[in-house]
């Protein structure tokens, strides 16, 4: 049996597959126990009609069952096997994963784009030293290539690319040929794919950029063999590279110190496309990186977690993240969700209603590290699209709505609160947030809050009845609650105060 200490990921690229073996050390450091690599190019074998040949996926099979061997004893939770774009294409992928599920012992995800450049990210991190700085990570693969933003070990703008060495180098290099007009259309191509980029990911929002992976670490080595400093990748030794492919003529006349052959059929894609992405993205330095996709597997599996403590825990990282009181935030969360138990019909089964209304109290503040001024906007926008938590998109656009709609104006939802599955956990939020808004517990004891059936008038009607010694002893509060019903007063609902 396989000690309980050891972690393993498999990564099921385009061009190679990779098992990483890893063991917990002190500090929940993993430290690499054995690494395996073969150069299955299982994107080399997707036909025009994007389905995986016979030819290709008897080499990844062969190759998944020397890694089966290898992991015999390992339990299901300390394994994971993820594939990438050339699986995310093919349209025979379930036979593929079907039967390498089998011959590995585990079953393999496919992962969407943007999770592999979460974990490519979280991999990248695990390797550097701690710092406050803004990193920006490439990651240019066989058939795809991953842009991510992230500060610390947390991911917090996340693309992939439909493009990469493999791919590239098949199209615009398929007959050898090494020549100037081949390298301007693989780079015109290259940038026009990442054009979306631009907007995404200006100069302004990183401090520092990374290369991880194949492509980067095997122009690191050519480089240094060729007496150049292989750390760091500028877009002069770019250039200098493909200068001497271009002296070469053609693939099978390459000749450069430190080049694996399995490399050479994919170099030209590689550096066509990681021209392109510096020269878009005007980068000087692109500083070669060691972590990857695999060690983001094995990081995530070290936290691997119960649904219930994994979202609790991601709600803790963006707390911690963004500098949110968590004692406010428990607060709003236990008048929100007492609110809500009262508004709530009696023969609603609303799951996903109160599951959003929990999170986004918990959560209401996460924009006040960007501005004070508008936080509510800035919190739905880091909820809508933050790469902290795995919440699907119906409940991520929930909590987002709710996040936005628990200050100011109610018009900013407008249609969107004709559905009472947002409108009344909305009002329970907001009305939570007024009652704390002292930031200590509220007295309650002298409030009640009712929901009146429909009227003729509007879909719902709310009481809340408060007495005249709770309005005297909390008249901010008091004041609070007036403006919020008036506030509802220009939607389909109506929140009265009675005392």
């Amino acid at each position: 049996m396989a000690p309980e200490s050891l972690l393993a990921a498999v990564d099921l690229g385009s061009n190679s597959f990779r098992l990483e073996i890893g063991r917990i050390g002190s500090h929940q450091r993993i430290e690499r126990v054995e690494y395996l690599k073969e150069t299955v190019r299982l994107g080399g074998g997707l036909n025009a009609q994007h389905a995986l040949t016979r030819e290709a996926m008897e080499r990844g099979w062969a190759c998944l069952a020397r890694f089966g061997e290898r992991l015999t004893g390992f339990a299901p939770a300390q394994v994971c096997a993820v594939a990438t774009q050339t699986l995310r294409e093919a349209r025979n992928r379930a036979e593929f994963i079907e039967r390498g599920g089998e011959l590995l012992g585990f079953p393999i995800a496919i992962i969407p784009g943007e999770e592999e450049a979460r974990l490519i990210y979280r991999g990248v991190a695990s390797a550097l030293a701690p710092s406050q700085q803004r990193r920006l990570v490439i990651d240019i693969g066989g058939r795809s290539t991953e842009i991510t933003l992230g500060q610390h070990s947390q991911a917090l703008q996340c693309a992939s690319f439909a493009l990469g060495s493999v791919s590239w180098s098949s199209h615009f290099f398929a007959d050898g040929v090494l020549d100037k007009a081949s390298f301007a259309a693989a780079i015109a191509a290259a940038q026009s794919t990442l054009a979306a980029a631009c907007t995404a990911y200006p100069g302004t929002a990183w401090d520092c950029a990374y290369a991880s992976s194949g492509t980067a670490n095997a122009l690191g080595e050519i480089l240094t063999a060729l007496g150049l400093d292989g750390r760091v990748i500028t877009p002069h030794k770019l250039r200098h590279l493909q200068a001497l492919l271009l002296q070469a003529g053609h693939i099978d006349q390459l000749r450069l110190p430190a080049l694996k052959e399995e490399r050479r059929p994919v170099l030209a894609g590689g550096i066509s496309v990681m021209l392109a992405v510096v020269e878009l993205l005007d980068i000087a330095e692109l500083e070669v990186a060691q972590g990857a996709l695999r060690q983001g597997v094995l990081h995530d599996l070290l936290e691997h977690e119960p649904p219930a403590d994994k979202e609790a825990a991601e709600i803790r990282a963006l707390q911690q993240d963004f500098g949110v009181d968590a004692a406010q935030a428990e607060r709003v969360c236990r008048v929100a969700m007492a609110l809500w138990e009262s508004l709530r019909p009696a023969d609603a089964d609303d799951a996903l209603a109160a599951h959003a209304l929990r999170i986004a109290a918990l959560l209401h503040e996460v924009g006040m590290r960007v501005a004070l001024n508008d936080y509510h906007h800035h919190g739905a926008y880091i909820l809508r699209h933050c790469a902290h938590a795995t919440w699907d998109d119906a409940l991520r656009q929930r909590i987002s709505q709710l996040v936005l709609g628990h200050q100011g104006k109610l018009r900013k939802l407008d249609a969107a609160l004709a559905a009472p599955g947002l409108a009344l956990p909305l009002m329970a939020l907001r009305l939570a947030t007024q009652l704390c808004h002292a930031r200590r517990d509220p007295v309650l004891t002298d409030l009640a809050l009712t929901s009146d059936g429909a009227d003729t008038a509007c879909q719902l009607q709310v009481t809340m009845q408060i007495t005249d010694a709770w309005a005297g002893a909390y008249p901010q509060s008091a004041r609070l609650l007036e403006q919020e019903a008036l506030a509802w007063q220009k939607t389909p609902w109506r929140l009265s105060l009675k005392k």
